[in-house]
């Protein structure tokens, strides 16, 4: 089940977390599951964020929230490099596709598409790379989501340097098609 909603039943819960819907009601009740109660009536609603949470909490496998089709969000000023990667990436490995040109743009799209994966490339205008991967690493609705650094002026020492800083990988421009491909589906795997 993909995560494309803010909030979620205990049934949709049960089916990612892979226990009864009972058992996610019990979670409720007691607190540590946090969520509320739809006015009105007795039916219980989780946002996503607090499932994450809860989930990362106890040591559930993401691997229910992880499927479906990936989303990828692509940042990069160049029109032709945004062309081309959406137009191959949605046709020959079956990602759903966005893109921005701008770090306000990405802002948005993540906000409303909730990518898997974010291709961004660390050279853009008005931008400090360090930034987005700390604001994906520090935000709760975006737990799950991975960033792959692009560049093609980056030394050997400043690409090893990019994982501390909380990006998942990099790619060096130019690059072939299938290594795009490979750094998406190694970072976007479940997470444990």
């Amino acid at each position: 089940m993909s995560l494309e909603k803010d909030v979620l039943t205990t049934g949709e819960v049960a089916k990612i977390c892979n226990v009864a819907p009972r058992t996610v009601s019990k979670w409720f009740d007691s607190g540590s599951l946090k969520g509320y109660r739809i006015p009105g009536s007795k039916d219980r609603r989780i946002p996503v964020a607090q499932l994450l949470k809860f989930m990362k909490a106890h040591g559930i496998p993401f691997d229910g929230v992880v499927s479906g089709r990936t989303r990828v969000l692509i940042v990069d000023d160049e029109q032709d490099v945004l062309d081309v990667l959406s137009k191959v990436l949605s046709e020959q490995a079956n990602y759903e596709v966005r893109t921005a040109t701008s770090p306000f743009a990405a802002g948005v799209e993540c906000d409303r598409f909730k990518p898997h994966v974010v291709l961004l490339d660390v050279h853009l205008q008005e931008i400090d790379q360090r930034d987005i991967a700390r604001f994906l690493r520090g935000s709760d609705d975006f737990h799950l989501t991975r960033a792959i650094a692009m560049s093609g002026k980056l030394t050997e020492q400043q690409l090893a340097g990019l994982k501390p800083q909380g990006f998942d990988g990099w790619l060096r421009k130019p690059f072939q098609v299938r290594q795009v491909i490979e750094a998406i589906e190694a970072v976007a795997s479940p997470v444990s």
